[in-house]
């Protein structure tokens, strides 16, 4: 039987971006992962890491009759490049554009807001571009989580390739559980459901 769901957590690979604010999408995966009591593995021939498990109104990694099979996802390539893994792994599932959840930072929404849509541009993020070229559509859901504009003349790039400090830390580990919920709510709920809750 064909995966349910695909949920692809943008960011970087490798320590060196661990905790910076342009993969905030691939700590919700983290974050999903450990709700699933799975770590992520990679998949041979597909340029990602995965994990497969199930989501049922007890929860994720939970056996039930209503469960429904998800896959979740990070990229083993760099951001530009993300569309090069999600396209080879949504074409092995046989996975639909609609039943793709994309988890990426928003320059955009100020930190601590989410914004669930389905659709769209790519409004200068790398990482959708990518992954709306290689999918040849935009039609799938994104789940945009906040990290505010750079202050002054401070360059995009270097704000989202900057860690999150320390102090701010507690404050982006309870929006990653925020989006996550969010994530979980559209798949057993749908979209309209969880834009209703969590769009802010």
């Amino acid at each position: 039987m064909s995966p349910s769901w695909l949920v692809i957590g943008l960011g970087n690979p490798g320590p060196r971006y661990d905790g910076t604010r342009h993969n905030v999408g691939a700590d919700v995966i983290a974050e999903l992962c450990r709700r699933a009591g799975e770590k992520l593995s990679p998949a041979r021939g597909q340029r990602a890491e995965l994990v497969r498990t199930r989501l049922s109104s007890a929860g994720l990694g939970v056996p039930a009759v209503d469960a429904q099979t998800v896959i979740l996802m990070r990229s083993r390539t760099y951001m530009n490049e993300s569309g090069i893994a999600v396209s080879k792994v949504a074409s092995f599932a046989g996975m639909a554009p609609d039943h793709l959840i994309v988890v990426h930072d928003e320059i955009d929404l100020d930190p601590g807001r989410l914004r669930l849509k389905k659709g769209g541009g790519d409004n200068g993020h790398n990482g959708l571009k990518s992954v709306r070229a290689h999918m040849r559509t935009g039609d799938f859901i994104r789940v945009r989580v906040g990290v505010g504009r750079p202050p002054g003349r401070q360059d995009p790039a270097d704000w989202v390739l900057a860690r999150v400090p320390v102090r701010q830390r507690t404050d982006m580990d309870v929006q990653v559980a925020l989006a996550a919920d969010a994530v979980e709510t559209i798949i057993k709920q749908g979209l309209t459901v969880a834009q209703n809750r969590f769009n802010s």
